[in-house]
């Protein structure tokens, strides 16, 4: 009985420190806060207001400019989440697999590694390299040269940074709590 009371409690909890707001907020921080989507990631993140900025930048590049194809990135990032245990990362980037393009069937593959049916070869070579970087921080040369023959040098890059990235952002996520949406997942309109 005390295991189940602790993982109900451990589901619900509350953020480790309150969201900034708008009356904490400096009128840059508010002005910028205005232009993207209401997230609470980016809510808790203005407690730092200096971290606000190049987050977004960043992550930014890789959602609106980046070489990888989008079900490749969205395929990286829900891996990193899964790993990671970080349901809000996996929440919203499950809503934008599906907002793309990606199956049920995929997402699930996705959650399951490498060596799930319904991963493509490249899929699967994909998954192999996000995993190999997230455990071993530099990726071996099994994981690391069929992603270098499949995407190239750029766009590899892009792959590891990605990866980097969005383990960060479930550190974050994590470590401060930060709560699904009310109403669900909101994702990024990315079309």
């Amino acid at each position: 009985m005390r295991m189940l009371i602790q993982c109900v409690a451990e589901r619900f909890t509350m953020p480790r420190i309150p969201y900034s707001t708008v009356q904490t907020q400096s009128d840059e921080t508010q002005s910028l806060l205005a232009k993207l989507a209401p997230l609470n990631i980016l809510k808790m993140m203005a407690n730092a207001p200096h971290l606000v900025r190049p987050f977004v930048d960043m992550g930014g590049a890789f959602l609106f400019s980046g070489l990888l194809d989008p079900i490749d990135r969205e395929i990286a990032i829900l891996r990193v989440g899964y790993l990671s245990d970080a349901s809000y990362e996996t929440d919203q980037h499950e809503k934008i697999g599906r907002d793309i393009g990606m199956s049920e069937a995929l997402i699930e593959a996705v959650k399951a590694g490498p060596a799930a049916d319904g991963l493509t070869k490249h899929q699967s070579q994909l998954v192999s390299f996000v995993d190999d970087l997230v455990a071993n921080v530099r990726a071996s040369d099994a994981t690391f040269d069929p992603m270098l023959q499949a995407l190239g040098p750029a766009a590899t890059q892009e792959l590891t940074l990605v990866t980097g990235y969005y383990m960060m952002v479930c550190r974050f996520l994590e470590t401060f709590d930060v709560e699904i949406e009310d109403g669900g997942a909101k994702g990024i309109d990315l079309r």
